[in-house]
């Protein structure tokens, strides 16, 4: 029966409300005001409906029509009534506070408009109708306290007027610094707790879900302001970006509602995460925009000011599903609920609010004139039959704050009691008199721990920062909304401890289970750095690629890590790896291949040595000076050899005897080419007297010439071992994931040097063959000697920028193919021919084949 009424009446809401709009009458006919008796009264300021004219209206809330004007039920506001009511209630039946005192209340609505308000406060201050400054009729009651809020506005100005009276005043709002400013409300004392760590705790959440692009929606007053620039700073400092920022002009119960200008951009906008700051009632052109636009999808960060209750029950379920509330921890009050739902027309008969809802929302017959119920209601009827868009029995957190406000004056009066009885004892049966300003003392000392283990300071500067619940609210259609809380943060808690999250039970707008994404650029993967477009903020940015030998190893990094010269970067370039250490090597195809063709060469020039052994005696092999010739050959034996230095792994030694035995051996080769060719010379050119050239020729002073050049070089050898002799060394850029051993030259100018003094000599030897090409021998090599050196001087010239031009083991292996190609050169163009004339055309290496040539040449005229 009772689920099926309220379904009923769910769908019947409509016709219900257009034939009830008479009872509404009855709130602004009657000046609503509820009174509780007792020797001490606190008032309270609550601003539970506002009435508007017709005219002026949008019909998108839960309003109630009258000829003339609308009503607007703040069914949030009134449970703020309840909460005073039931702490009353809870005080008075409590032996142990205020035992011989009993308190009162007087519930006053807060009017629209700051003048009919500031009307209401002097008719409560002066008597009931008789609204008049600095006059009061005589009572029987004393009034401790005002109670204001919840919007900041409503306590600010009652609170000017208060405070030329010093009347202790409490607002159970959300915290404003400006409200405590002494010079300016000294009597006034705010019980919510500070929302200083708010940003702290947003940003937070925004850092937990990875969103850094996200859209702001702000209450444009002081606090919004202050809130924007601690919110920017905060988000700043943590990388988090404003996609937007939209400052929405506070209202104030108004519902003129402005249309923006920029909603196509914010519609388009590709955040997905809005925070709000504000309460509903400040906020609602951003309320009424929301539904005629449904901006679906989003995630939305709200505050707990915020009332989802201003939506209407047919709004669709995506309204603001799936929205993440902020809210104040705080601990249930069990029986709160229970006193809501026993809460009704009979257990309160003067409270018109209550006759009016029970007509409305349960069909009971009203008495216009008296303005209340009389019969035809619905059985046991309570505020918990209502939909929980119309009214919440979830204690919030204004309701709290009245809570712990109400006790706060009733501890701060036991404690003004007892002083007063210990200091100014008063005749027995004598009533206690005291003025409210009396209480300001022990309002600003208090600090009690309430029955449920919260603690109430109303001392701004001794508050403490508080933790908050994050809740995600679940909105279905017809009103079923619930508040689940999700998580928690706590301020005070290790960086890495504030925030707690239960992702799993977050029910996203979007419907699906993973987190929705937030950004403005995607993430740049390893591998890739941030490039940072010009002219926008750091949250939009392009990937692009790591250099060369630079690495990546996490998401959205600002700058690539150059891998260390022992390492180098993989192909994804998301990791250093170890270089290999290489050489040119034996087991290397390249050198293999200069091995062996070195020790073929060496193996060859012994042969060739061999046949100019065997065959010592012939003419061909005397004809050119015969140690000359066996000096020439060993020497370039030992140049194939040479290069076996410059393979394997480079020693300290190996890198010295490189250099220096290539220079010495070369050296001497060529000294012995520039031996023979000089020899030929003196032989046919030199114009000297008969006995001198004889003397020359058979003192074999020519000879003299190969230790004279060798010691030269020995003598460049020394001072550049001495000056900077060659090294090992490592090159590990010249090949891709390897370190080069190789020699270092030590001097570069030492080693050109070297190649310059072998270019000397080679030049040299050149000339002097080329003078002596055509004279008249059987068997003058001076034409081989010459094209020889040609040929050497072209290799090594060919060498140098080539050399240059290589890295790492190309260039040992270009400095091999150098020797080896000179000295082949020098083996094959000089003692070729005379191995073909030995081995093959044995008829001319003879004295009759040479006796012949020589008589026919005579013979030609």
């Amino acid at each position: 029966m009772l689920f099926s009424w309220i379904f009923i009446s769910c769908f019947l809401q409509i016709p219900i409300l257009a034939g009830s709009y008479r009872s509404s009458e009855c709130l602004v006919r009657m000046n609503y005001r509820l009174n509780g008796k007792g020797n001490v009264v606190i008032v309270g300021f609550f601003p539970a409906f506002a009435a508007y004219p017709l005219n002026e209206t949008t019909d998108w809330r839960m309003t109630k029509f009258t000829r003339d004007i609308m009503i607007e039920f703040k069914l949030r506001n009134y449970q703020c009534i309840l909460a005073m009511m039931f702490a009353i209630e809870e005080i008075n039946s409590n032996p142990y506070l205020l035992s011989n005192v009993s308190l009162g209340f007087e519930v006053n609505n807060v009017p629209h408009g700051q003048r009919k308000t500031l009307g209401k406060l002097f008719g409560s201050l002066s008597g009931y109708d008789c609204a008049m400054p600095n006059y009061r009729i005589a009572s029987e009651k004393n009034t401790a306290a005002v109670l204001t809020g919840p919007s900041w506005a409503i306590s600010e100005y009652i609170g000017t007027l208060l405070d030329l009276y010093k009347f202790p005043q409490l607002t159970f709002g959300p915290f404003d610094s400006l409200l405590s400013e002494q010079r300016r409300f000294s009597s006034l004392y705010q019980v919510a707790p500070k929302d200083t760590s708010l940003t702290v705790g947003i940003v937070s959440l925004m850092l937990h879900f990875h969103w850094i692009w996200v859209g702001l929606f702000i209450i444009d007053d002081h606090k919004g302001a202050q809130t924007l620039s601690d919110l920017r700073s905060e988000m700043d400092k943590n990388g988090v970006c404003t996609a937007f920022v939209e400052m929405i002009v506070v209202t104030r119960g108004s519902f003129f509602t402005k249309s923006w200008k920029n909603q196509v951009q914010i519609l388009e906008s590709s955040s997905n995460v809005i925070i709000i700051y504000g309460d509903s009632d400040s906020l609602l052109s951003l309320i009424v925009n929301i539904k005629q636009k449904l901006l679906t999808w989003k995630v939305w960060v709200l505050i707990s000011q915020w009332d989802v209750s201003k939506f209407d029950d047919y709004f669709m379920v995506d309204s603001l599903h799936g929205a993440l509330i902020f809210s104040h921890h705080r601990e249930e009050i069990p029986n709160f609920t229970d006193f809501m739902q026993k809460s009704n027309p009979s257990k309160y008969p003067e409270d018109t609010y209550l006759h009016v809802l029970w007509h409305i929302f349960f069909n009971c017959s009203f008495v216009k004139k008296d303005c209340k119920i009389v019969h035809n209601c619905l059985p046991n009827a309570s505020l918990g039959f209502l939909p929980g868009n119309i009214f919440d029995m979830a204690m919030s957190e204004e309701s709290y704050n009245v809570y712990n406000a109400v006790y706060a004056v009733a501890h701060s009066l036991h404690e003004m009691i007892l002083n007063q009885v210990q200091f100014q004892p008063h005749e027995k049966g004598k009533k206690m008199v005291f003025f409210p300003w009396q209480l300001h003392p022990f309002l600003r000392k208090i600090q009690l721990i309430n029955q449920y283990g919260c603690s109430v300071v109303l001392d701004y500067k001794r508050k403490s920062y508080v933790e908050y619940d994050i809740l995600n609210f679940w909105n279905f259609p017809k009103g079923l909304g619930l508040n689940v809380k999700v998580g928690t943060f706590f301020p005070n808690a290790p960086k890495e401890q504030k925030l707690s999250i239960s992702s799993n039970m977050i029910q996203w707008a979007t419907g699906s289970t993973e987190v929705p994404r937030s950004v403005c650029s995607e993430s740049c993967h390893p591998g890739f750095r941030k490039t940072y477009q010009e002219g926008r903020v750091v949250c939009c940015f392009d990937c692009t690629p790591c250099p060369e030998n630079e690495i990546s190893n996490e998401t959205d990094m600002d700058q690539c890590v150059k891998c260390p010269q022992t390492h180098y970067a993989n192909i994804e370039k998301t990791h250093c790896l170890q270089k290999t250490v290489t050489f040119l090597t034996y087991d290397d195809p390249l050198g293999k291949t200069l091995c062996v063709i070195s020790l073929s060469f060496s193996s060859l020039t012994a042969a060739v040595l061999g046949v100019f052994l065997k065959n010592r005696d012939t003419p061909i092999v005397k004809a050119n000076n015969l140690a000359l010739s066996y000096t020439l050959l060993i020497t370039l034996m030992l140049c194939f050899l040479c290069p076996l230095l410059f393979i394997g792994r480079p020693s300290t030694a190996s890198c010295i005897l490189q250099q220096n035995i290539f220079g010495l051996l070369f050296t001497m080769a060529l000294s012995t080419v520039l031996a023979k060719t000089i020899t030929v010379v003196i032989a046919f050119k030199i114009t000297a007297p008969e006995t001198v050239r004889r003397w020359l020729l058979i003192s074999r002073a020519p000879n003299l010439i190969i230790p004279l050049c060798t010691l030269l070089q020995i003598f460049l050898s020394g001072i550049w071992l001495t000056t900077s002799p060659p090294f090992i060394d490592k090159d590990v850029h010249s090949e891709h994931g390897h370190i080069i051993i190789i020699c270092n030259k030590g001097s570069a100018v030492a080693f050109h040097c070297s190649l310059g003094y072998l270019g000397a000599l080679a030049l040299g030897s050149y000339f002097m063959a080329f003078l002596s090409r055509n004279l008249p021998d059987t068997f003058n090599e001076a034409k081989f000697l010459a094209f020889s050196m040609l040929v050497f001087c072209s290799v090594w010239i060919t060498f140098l920028p080539i050399y240059h031009s290589t890295k790492g083991k190309t260039t040992v292996a270009m400095e091999v193919f150098s020797i080896l190609a000179s000295g082949t050169s020098l083996l094959g163009i000089i003692f070729a021919p005379k191995c073909h004339i030995i081995l093959l055309r044995s008829e001319k290496n003879s004295l009759q084949y040479i006796k012949d040539k020589t008589h026919a040449r005579r013979k030609t005229p």
